[in-house]
C-alpha cells in the first residue's frame, strides 16, 4: 500500500470513529487508538505536502443530526493544535505568561445572559452550527439563572458528569451491555435530552474556560481577569494555575498529580496566553487558534503479560471477555484486569495467553491494552458458555462481533434477566439485589416470574439465612406488595424482550389502549403499523409472545399484579392524528410539554416526517431544514403554535 492508499484508509477509519463518538456517543475504538492514527495521518501528510480533501486533521466536526433547534454560532468554535511533549508548552509561549487549565473531557457549552438573566445555551455542534439547549442548562447543579452584571454577557464552558455520579447510574442499570461507556458519552445524551427533567436527575456541572463577550468589549487584559469576573459572578471556571516558560514541567506535574483524586474527567490540559491581545494578534490557521494549544497525557505504558481471559454472560446472552494481567504498577495504582470489549478486539490484538502486552489507562483511568507485543494470535474463544456450558456462537453486533451463549435456560442469563424484572423502570422492587436474586434461585424459590409474588411461602428459611433478618426480610416484602399494581408498559418492558425498552412498550400500550390481552397477540404488520416500532422490535416481539412457555409465565405473573390504571386521554380534534414537531416553542416550556399535550388529547408525536404525518409543527413555516422540505414534498400542513392551538378548538368531527 503507497502512502496516498494510507492516508486514504487512515481517512476513512478516523471519519467512521469520529462519526460514532460525536454523533452516536460509541467509540470504535480507543482515544489511544484514535491518536496514534490520527499522528500517523499527520505526520504523512506534513512527509508528502498532500492534504486529502475531507481529511480529518482539516475538519472540525461533523454536521449536527439531533431534533433540537440550531443555531449559528456568533464566532466559529475551532479545535485546538495538540501535543504530547512538555518541552512543547514551554516552546509556545516562548517567555510569555501563559494559563494552564484542566481540558475537561464532556461537551462545550456556550451560555449567553441578556440583563442578567440566563438566556440561551447552545452546544458545540460542529462548531459552525449547534444546538440549543437552554432549558437543559437551567438544570445544570451549578449554572447561575442570574447574576449581577446587567450587560450581554457570552462564556463557554464544559458540562461534564462526575465520575462518582457515573458510577452511580451505571449501577442502576442492569444489563452490562445497557451500562454507559463513559461520562462524556453519558453528558453527551444528557445535555441533550429533551426532557430536561432526566438532565436535572444526572448532576451536570458545567466549568467556563473563556469569556467571550462583555457588553460591546469585555474590557480585560488578562485571561487570569476573566476567570475572575467569571468567579465574581457566581460561576465556578475551570481549575487553572498562571505559568512560564521555566515553571511549565513542574506545574504539568502538579495537575498530573491531582488525576487519581479528580472526579471529575478529562483528557489533558489547556494552555493559552494570558495577554488576550497578544493572543488575538496571533490569528488562526483553517482548523487551529494560535493564541492555546492541547496537551494531551502521553499515556504510560507498562509491559505485562496476559494470564487469562475471564468471561461473563448478560440477560441477553452476550459473553464479555475481560483480560487477567500480571499486575503491573501503572500511574500510582495496580492494574491486573483490562476490559477487551468483544471478539473483533481480540482478532485485531492477536491475543494470546501468554503473551507480552503493553497496557496504558485512558486519560490516566481506564486500563487498556495498547499494543500485543507477541501477536501469537491463539486465544481459544469458548464454544461453551462458561456458565452453564451451552453451544455459543458468534454474532454481529453494530460494527463488532461479538460471542453469544445459546443456551435459553443459562443460570446467568436467569440471574441478569431477574435483575432487569425487578429493576426501577420495570416491577421496581427494592432490595432485590444480584446477590439475593442468586440465592433465591440457588434455593429453588424462583423459577419464573410470579414466584417472586410467593416468597412468604418461605419466610421461615428465608430469615434463617445468613446476611438476613425479620427486618431485612419485612422490607422486602413490602416492596414485593408494592410492585404488585404496576402500569402495563414497565410490565412490558419488565420481561427483557429485546430492542423493547420502556418508551417502546409505552408506544405499543398506547396504541393498543392499553389492551393487555390484544397487545400480547399483535403479529408484526401490526406492530410496525405504529410510528416508531421497526421490524426488528416487532420481530422480536412477536417471536417472545409465541413461545408457550413464555405466554404461560406472563398469564401467572398477570394474575398477581393489579394494572394501574392508564393515563386518561381526552378526545379531541387532534386524536388519532400523529406530529412531528420541530424548531423551538414558545407557548410551551419546551417540545416535551408539546408532546404531553398532545399524546394526552390522543394525537401521537413522532420523530421524523412521513407519509403517515398528519402535521408538522414548526414556528418558522419557512425554515429550509430537512423536515419542512419532506413536509412540503408530502403535502403535509406545516403549523404554527398558534395554528395549532387553534385546530385543537375545532369541533370534532369523527373520520
Amino acid at each position: 500500500m503507497d502512502k496516498k492508499e494510507r492516508q486514504q484508509e487512515l481517512t476513512r477509519i478516523l471519519d467512521r470513529a469520529a462519526y460514532a463518538y460525536e454523533q452516536e456517543n460509541r467509540e470504535l475504538m480507543s482515544n489511544f487508538e484514535y491518536d496514534a492514527l490520527y499522528d500517523e495521518l499527520k505526520s504523512l501528510e506534513e512527509e508528502s505536502g498532500v492534504v486529502l480533501a475531507g481529511s480529518p486533521t482539516l475538519r472540525p466536526g461533523y454536521e449536527v443530526l439531533s431534533e433540537l433547534p440550531k443555531e449559528q454560532h456568533e464566532t466559529p468554535m475551532l479545535s485546538l493544535d495538540k501535543t504530547k511533549e512538555v518541552p512543547a508548552l514551554a516552546a509556545f509561549l516562548d517567555g510569555r505568561e501563559g494559563m494552564l487549565s484542566w481540558k475537561m473531557d464532556g461537551l462545550t457549552v456556550v451560555l449567553t445572559y441578556e440583563n442578567g438573566e440566563l438566556a440561551k445555551a447552545v452546544t458545540r455542534g460542529n462548531g459552525e452550527i449547534g444546538e440549543v439547549i437552554t432549558n437543559n442548562a437551567k438544570v445544570f447543579r451549578n449554572v447561575p439563572l442570574r447574576i449581577p452584571c446587567k450587560e450581554t454577557v457570552t462564556l463557554r464552558g464544559e458540562a461534564v458528569i462526575r465520575y462518582s455520579d457515573f458510577e452511580e447510574i451505571n449501577a442502576a442499570i442492569a444489563e452490562e451491555e445497557d451500562k454507559y461507556k463513559n461520562p462524556r458519552n453519558l453528558c453527551s445524551g444528557t445535555v441533550r435530552q429533551l426532557n430536561n427533567e432526566i438532565t436535572a436527575k444526572r448532576n451536570v456541572y458545567l466549568f467556563p474556560f473563556a469569556l467571550i463577550r462583555k457588553g460591546d468589549g469585555d474590557g480585560f487584559a488578562t485571561r487570569k481577569e476573566q476567570m475572575e469576573f467569571l468567579r465574581e459572578q457566581g460561576f465556578a471556571p475551570v481549575e487553572y494555575e498562571m505559568v512560564d516558560s521555566e515553571g511549565m514541567e513542574a506545574a504539568v506535574k502538579r495537575f498530573a498529580e491531582k488525576i487519581t483524586d479528580n472526579d471529575f474527567p478529562s483528557d489533558g490540559l489547556v494552555l493559552c496566553f494570558n495577554d488576550i491581545a497578544y493572543g488575538r494578534s496571533l490569528g488562526r490557521t483553517s482548523k487551529f487558534p494560535r493564541d492555546a494549544i492541547a496537551f494531551k497525557w502521553k499515556d504510560e505504558t507498562k509491559e505485562t503479560t496476559l494470564l487469562s481471559i475471564d468471561w461473563s454472560a448478560s440477560r441477553t446472552g452476550l459473553i464479555n471477555p475481560v483480560a487477567v494481567l500480571e499486575p503491573v504498577e501503572l500511574e500510582g495504582t495496580t492494574v491486573s484486569r483490562a476490559s477487551v470489549h468483544n471478539l473483533s478486539r481480540i482478532r485485531a490484538l492477536k491475543l494470546g495467553i501468554g503473551d507480552k502486552v503493553m497496557v496504558y489507562k485512558a486519560n490516566m483511568i481506564i486500563p487498556q491494552i495498547a499494543e500485543n507485543l507477541t501477536k501469537s494470535d491463539n486465544l481459544p474463544i469458548p464454544e461453551v458458555c462458561p456458565v452453564c456450558g451451552g453451544k455459543t456462537e458468534t454474532r454481529a453486533v453494530l460494527d463488532a462481533e461479538s460471542l453469544f451463549c445459546t443456551n435459553p435456560d443459562c443460570t446467568a442469563k436467569k440471574l441478569k434477566s431477574y435483575a432487569h424484572l425487578v429493576s426501577r423502570d420495570a416491577l421496581n422492587i427494592e432490595g432485590l439485589s444480584e446477590a439475593t436474586l442468586e440465592k433465591l434461585l440457588g434455593e429453588g424459590w424462583i423459577l419464573e416470574p410470579a414466584d417472586l409474588f410467593h416468597l412468604d411461602d418461605h419466610k421461615d428459611v428465608f430469615v434463617q439465612m445468613e446476611g438476613f433478618g425479620e427486618k431485612s426480610f419485612r422490607k422486602l416484602w413490602e416492596a414485593v406488595e408494592r410492585a404488585r399494581e404496576v402500569a402495563l408498559p414497565k410490565l412490558i418492558y419488565s420481561l427483557g424482550i429485546p430492542g423493547v425498552g420502556l418508551a417502546n412498550a409505552k408506544l405499543i400500550c398506547r396504541a393498543y389502549h392499553h389492551n393487555v390481552e390484544v397487545i400480547r397477540n399483535l403479529t408484526e404488520e401490526q406492530l410496525t403499523q405504529i410510528e416508531g416500532i421497526g421490524k426488528g422490535i416487532a420481530k422480536a416481539f412477536v417471536e417472545y409472545m409465541a413461545d408457550a412457555d413464555k405466554q404461560r409465565m406472563l398469564t401467572n405473573l398477570l394474575q398477581e399484579v393489579k394494572l394501574a390504571k392508564a393515563e386518561t386521554v381526552s378526545r379531541s380534534p387532534i386524536t388519532g392524528k400523529t406530529f412531528v414537531i420541530t424548531g423551538s416553542v414558545t407557548h410551551w416550556a419546551n417540545r416535551n410539554e408539546l408532546k404531553a399535550f398532545i399524546e394526552s388529547r390522543g394525537g401521537k408525536v413522532a420523530g421524523s416526517v412521513s407519509a403517515k404525518t398528519h402535521y408538522l409543527i414548526n414556528n418558522d413555516g419557512n425554515s429550509t431544514s430537512s423536515k419542512n422540505k419532506k413536509a412540503a414534498e408530502l403535502n403535509i400542513p406545516i403549523l404554527s403554535e398558534e395554528e395549532f392551538l387553534r385546530l385543537t378548538e375545532e369541533e370534532y368531527y369523527a373520520d
